[in-house]
């Protein structure tokens, strides 16, 4: 009998003579609700509950690192380049360490648990999600959530452990974490379809990252075509019993008076909780349409916002709005990261938050008041008919920006003379007033552009030196509205040019990334940068390039240069910073106090995917990163994730 074989049928068996599950003992285990103070695993997608994506392990550490080698590589068996019949691939997937396993999913849908110390699969579920005609036309999943009941006798029933995961179609699946098998009464047969339910608008829902697990609530956000309709589906966010998938409650961003006119403020990127508080903490999104507002002149206090909610009942604690009326697809693109930071001498419970602008906002978690000066400051006026942007936006007077945000056509760039002419004549036909120029017929300036800033990675924070770090793309975008009855498939869109319906308004929206001929972006680089920010201060310790990119004419960039990123960063009491994240195919290790590299490996295709670390029973502390490389970036592509760790 084949090994692989044998191991599953055990499993079956082990599962068949286990006792059913007894749905008034299955309530959360505290250890679980409490692990933000145990930073030695790393149960959640963030690391912790709260994100801070920090682990107090330091075997590996700034002497020992430069030792670390390859200790498994798992193959998922799922590549695709794109095609009529299945999207392409794209790895970003972060996995959790719980119950001594390794948990996570794979691009066609497919959760999975590893043996931490060799990678051996143990066990594969598949929920059979469509692998085309996905949000984008991509494959991807982010991770999966752990769950445990509260007694040892619950633990021991079938699905007393429980992995909760959301596939791409809008399914919330809850499966057994020993075997894999679907918990059978959890919602309809072990899932609980999120497209049945009412959204308010139009479209289809899609999960991109993993949920939030609290007690016994298990919440998730959404994603939605904000650029496809007017009236896109609404941003509920929906909390469910652990165990019997009961929806509990849900929270609208949308007011009931524009539900009708418009949609989205969802929260498409990961969440995190407060597990003392028992509050849950999202980034929301833009309202829809994404760069045209006439249909939500109101105001959506909730779009564009860190929002805190009880988890028990899904009541608005308190919200901060970190763009007004966006115009840009200015989403807010990552997880609250939960720290204490020392604050005028004292320790203060915060929310650090990263944004696709580059603004870094950090606000008290109680009252979600700013703790560093933040100002509204006038910003232009659009030119759209029966458009009002808003007149100010809020810009944060520390932590300073960690990427460009003003770019003037006498600041273009390219390789040669005549690239950098071309980038320079590009500059000077959008309109270009600084940050937050509106989006208009005659085109318009997007620096930072669309993809951030930072994005879904995150903010990792340190509590042993206040540091937090952030990963940013600095490149600069056009966005334009066509009129509809003016819009030239063949004149207006190239290769580069992306294109979104806008229905039922009068234009369609196109946007790039601006490139010079030879292509280079035609902004200055760096074009990637990790920065540290002291927290007890707000200034920048100290910002590096990092990454490297392979240019159309075959040009390897130098590392001064840096390189766009997607991704994030994790940083351990071994006085490291670990990261993918750059196109280059590279893991990477900095020096946290100084931004100085000190280690680097070639990894399959590009991580752009969060790293995670651990220690396994072996003893041994194991640094783990998926490198899937990206499909819709056109980067090499892969199916490995890799675990280092020293010899």
């Amino acid at each position: 009998m084949r090994p692989a074989l044998a191991i599953a049928l055990l499993a079956l068996a082990a599962a068949a003579c286990r006792p059913a599950p007894d749905p008034a003992a299955l309530r959360a285990s505290p250890q679980v609700a409490s692990v933000e103070a145990d930073a030695a695993g790393w149960p959640s997608y963030g690391g912790q509950a709260s994100s801070t994506k920090y682990s107090a392990l330091d075997q590996i550490n700034l002497k020992s690192v430069r030792n670390l080698r390859v200790a498994w590589t798992w193959h998922s068996g799922e590549i695709a380049p794109g095609s009529a019949d299945v999207d392409v691939t794209v790895g970003e997937m972060t996995p959790i360490y719980a119950n001594a396993r390794l948990y996570g999913c794979t691009p066609f849908g497919r959760a999975v648990a590893l043996d931490p110390a060799s990678g051996r699969e143990l066990w594969s579920f598949d929920p059979h999600k469509p692998r085309s005609g996905n949000m984008y036309h991509e494959n991807y999943c982010r991770g999966v959530a752990y769950w445990q009941a509260d007694s040892a006798e619950a633990r021991a029933q079938t699905c007393g452990k429980r992995i909760l995961y959301a596939a791409q179609n809008a399914v919330l699946h809850a499966l057994d974490a020993d075997t894999g098998r679907a918990c059978t009464g959890f919602g309809a047969g072990g899932h609980v379809d999120l497209a049945a339910l009412d959204y308010k608008g139009e479209g289809k829902p899609a999960n991109t990252s993993p949920p939030a697990v609290w007690g016994n609530v298990v919440a998730l956000g959404t994603a939605v075509q904000d650029n496809m309709y007017r009236n896109s589906l609404d941003g509920i966010v929906r909390g469910f019993d652990v165990v019997t998938g009961k929806e509990v409650w849900n929270w609208n961003p949308i007011p009931d008076d524009l539900s009708a006119v418009t949609g989205a403020a969802n929260a498409w990127a990961p969440l995190s909780v407060d597990a003392k508080r028992g509050w849950l903490f999202l980034p929301t999104g833009s309202a829809s349409w994404d760069t045209l507002g006439v249909n939500r002149i109101g105001r959506i206090p909730d779009a564009n916002a860190v929002v805190a909610l009880d988890m028990r009942t899904g009541r608005k604690v308190w919200s901060y709005q970190t763009v007004h009326h966006d115009l840009w697809d200015y989403d807010l693109p990552a997880a609250p990261t939960l720290a204490t930071i020392d604050h005028r001498g004292r320790p203060v419970e915060a929310v650090i938050q990263g944004t696709k602008t580059g603004n870094i906002f950090v606000l008290d978690r109680q009252t979600g008041q700013p703790l560093f000066p933040v100002k509204e400051r006038p910003v232009p006026r659009s030119d759209m008919p029966g458009e009002q942007a808003a007149l100010t936006q809020p810009m944060p007077v520390l932590p300073r920006p960690v990427t460009s945000q003003l770019l003037k056509a006498d600041d273009a760039w390219g390789l040669l003379w005549f690239d950098t002419a071309a980038c320079r004549t590009r500059i000077r036909q959008l309109r270009n007033e600084g940050p937050f120029t509106p989006p208009g017929i005659r085109g318009s300036l997007l620096h930072p552009s669309f993809l951030g800033g930072t994005n879904w990675g995150g903010v990792a924070y340190d509590p042993t030196t206040g540091l937090a770090v952030v990963n940013s793309s600095n490149l600069a975008a056009s966005v334009r509205l066509v009129p509809r009855a003016k819009f030239d498939a063949k004149r207006d869109l190239h290769p580069g040019v992306s294109y979104y319906e806008m229905q039922g308004s009068p234009y369609v929206m196109l946007r790039e990334v601006l490139m010079s001929p030879l292509g280079a972006p035609c902004n200055p680089p760096p074009w990637g940068q990790l920065t540290a920010i002291d927290m007890k201060t707000g200034l920048t310790r100290w910002q590096v390039p990092f990454g490297r990119l392979q240019l159309s004419t075959g040009l390897l960039t130098p590392t001064s240069w840096g390189a766009p990123n997607q991704g994030g960063p994790i940083v351990t009491r071994g006085g490291l910073v670990f990261i993918g994240a750059s196109l280059d195919s590279q893991l990477r290790a900095f020096d946290i106090q100084t931004g100085r590299q000190v280690w680097n490996a070639p990894v399959p295709a590009p991580a752009t995917a969060t790293p995670m670390t651990f220690r396994h029973s072996d003893g041994r502390q194991y640094v783990v990163v998926s490198a899937g490389g990206h499909g819709g970036f056109g980067t090499r592509l892969s199916d490995a994730m890799v675990a280092f760790t020293l010899p």
